[in-house]
């Protein structure tokens, strides 16, 4: 079969999931939706009161509800994605300097909010499967580099502490959390768990984000909720969020008009204007993920009938909220692979549905190019066979 005609076959799959397509009717990846919610209800509210910065009641309330829809004890609601996780290593105690071991395969922000502490991303190799950490390469990568000085992990190849592990729930789907939770106890590193795809996704019966020591989540406008920006912390352990809280808050301590600091913080809080946003689209939450599981599904069944792909499904025991939709290349053929996602592309976009091919590995952005890395065979090759599909729940109602 030729990349020509392998095109033409995904774009079939594409229509008969989201029907007959006109240029004044692009598909996006995904796209927010408030219709039928509160949301302007409970803007108009904040505009009302006054309460737009952050602090108010909806800042609260959102935090409430995502503690109860994840099963977190303590959620900690900041401006954005990058900087919960950058406050998350931080509170772990990532400094200046150590290295943090994480996925090649990610939104740049994973590396950024390491690199924002001064430490270094030190890349491993992906499990073809989950598209995340590989248990496997993160123990061998490990044995091979490691030494202990001064009670200290030491890479000894680098001289730098070994100081955290960040899995990637890539696309909503879940890590091999289990075993990468197993192998950060076992030699003493806290695992800081980049859950920002994945609210709504589970591994056996914990949330992700709940794995290791704290997670986090993201709320972009491209998300499966949105705050507009916001991202939060989800933690189990109380010490953890009363400093997360805290920094977060310049470090202020609480006085009724003293202002008085007492550490270097950060003013990284959400907006009660963007939580009040968040509690309108968690009202409609379940609503949101079973329309993008029947979505999942039927494009599931559109490609099961193309030959050359495949659609990612979720792993047994897991439960993906399937944040992007995505399918697969299977040609064991490099250059032939290469030929087929540009030719796809080229058409869909051409047909104004807007699929996306995955990130380029972060080890290849002019400023992770020196980071330490082991072999990375399975990335490489996985990277260049991944196409995300429109994935907006309201697809389902749209089109039905």
């Amino acid at each position: 079969m030729t990349h020509h005609t392998l095109s033409r076959n995904v774009l079939n799959a594409l229509y008969n999931v989201l029907g007959s397509r006109s240029f004044d009717n692009p598909v996006y990846l995904h796209e927010p939706s408030f219709t039928g919610s509160n949301a302007w209800c409970y803007l108009k509210d904040c505009l009302d009161t006054g309460w737009v910065s952050s602090s108010g009641q909806w800042v609260n309330r959102f935090e409430q509800e995502l503690a109860a829809f994840t099963g977190a004890s303590h959620v900690v609601a900041v401006s954005n994605g990058t900087v919960a996780l950058r406050l998350a290593l931080h509170l772990v105690g990532v400094k200046p300097n150590d290295e943090v071991l994480t996925s090649p395969l990610s939104f740049v922000a994973t590396a950024n909010a390491i690199s924002h502490l001064g430490a270094v991303p030190h890349f491993v190799d992906i499990n073809s499967s989950t598209l995340s950490i590989d248990p496997n390469s993160l123990s061998d990568r490990l044995l091979e580099i490691s030494k202990y000085d001064n009670g200290y992990l030491i890479n000894r190849l680098t001289g730098r502490r070994l100081a955290a592990i960040v899995p990637v729930d890539v696309f909503g789907h879940p890590a091999d959390l289990a075993s990468l939770s197993s192998i950060a106890d076992e030699w003493g590193l806290p695992l800081v768990e980049d859950a920002a795809e994945a609210l709504g996704s589970t591994s056996g019966n914990i949330h992700c984000g709940l794995f290791g020591s704290i997670g986090i989540l993201s709320f972009n406008g491209n998300k499966v909720i949105t705050t507009g920006g916001g991202g939060a912390l989800l933690t189990n352990d109380a010490f953890l969020a009363e400093r997360a809280r805290h920094l977060s808050t310049t470090a202020k301590i609480p006085h009724p008009w003293l202002l008085d600091h007492d550490s270097i913080g950060w003013n990284d809080r959400m907006p009660n204007l963007n939580a009040a946003l968040g509690v309108a689209q968690m009202e409609d939450i379940q609503c949101k993920l079973s329309a993008k599981r029947l979505l999942s599904h039927r494009y599931q069944k559109a490609f099961n009938s193309v030959s050359g792909v495949e659609f990612l499904t979720e792993h047994p025991s897991c439960h993906s909220n399937y944040w992007l939709s995505t399918i697969r290349l299977t040609s064991t053929e490099t250059s032939l692979v290469k030929d087929q996602l540009n030719d796809i592309l080229s058409l869909s976009h051409a047909s104004r549905i807007f699929l996306r091919p995955a990130w380029k590995l972060l080890h290849k952005l002019p400023m992770y190019t020196t980071a330490p890395r082991n072999d990375l065979d399975v990335a490489e090759d996985q990277s260049l066979r991944l196409i995300n599909l429109p994935s907006s729940p309201q697809l389902v109602d749209k089109y039905e």
